[in-house]
């Protein structure tokens, strides 16, 4: 339910729309981020990076996929983050889409917008030719941490960094789920409750 100082809902729909469209979400995200590893002491770019991915139920959702390992109906999605756990980089597939091939499809928009970005970290799941063929044609180095056969919760070296911030993700009512049906406006959605955190902590170092 809107606010009763909001408009009509189709009217606040078609404005976060237009914006989206824009990639303001994602603008305003990036500057916040980039003012925040400044006050952290670090350069505005990331030399570094982890990647990941997660399956989150999407009822809603107009492109879908069956997780064969879950045995649902899911949306997936894949996002690099910096070494200090702030998003680079996110991009929604069917939950069919394997994780490797989800990485090959946001390594360019990586290597565009960050271009800085040398170092990737990774779990065993992404250790595939294909996906190391393309990091090495884009001057990606790839370092795979895995395991050490330990059963149950293991924190592993960079890679909790990213479990940290799907875990934040999830604190946004909104993000619980994916109930949106487009991936534009999900995606939107997630810049836009990354980039509160971000704002919310410059304000206030």
């Amino acid at each position: 339910m809107l606010s009763i100082h909001f408009g009509h809902w189709r009217t606040v729909y078609g404005w976060f729309r237009e914006l989206a469209r824009r990639f303001l979400f994602q603008t305003i995200h990036d500057v916040e981020l980039m003012l925040d590893r400044e006050q952290a002491g670090r350069e505005a770019s990331p030399a570094a990076a982890v990647i990941d991915s997660q399956s989150i139920r999407a009822p809603h959702a107009r492109t879908r996929g069956y997780d064969a390992g879950k045995k649902v109906v899911e949306r997936k999605r894949h996002i690099a983050v910096d070494t200090d756990g702030r998003v680079l980089m996110v991009d929604l597939t069917p939950s069919d889409i394997s994780d490797s091939a989800g990485a090959r499809m946001i390594l360019d928009a990586i290597r565009k917008r960050w271009p800085w970005v040398k170092h990737l970290f990774a779990d065993g799941t992404y250790d595939r030719l294909k996906l190391m063929d393309k990091t090495t044609y884009l001057d990606f180095i790839v370092e795979i941490i895995r395991r050490d056969g330990t059963k149950g919760f293991e924190v592993l070296p960079r890679r909790w960094v990213v479990e940290r911030i799907f875990g934040w993700m999830t604190r946004w009512r909104r993000l619980v789920r994916d109930y949106e049906r487009r991936v534009d406006v999900s995606q939107a959605m997630i810049f836009f409750a990354l980039g509160a955190n971000l704002m919310r902590r410059n304000a206030h170092p």
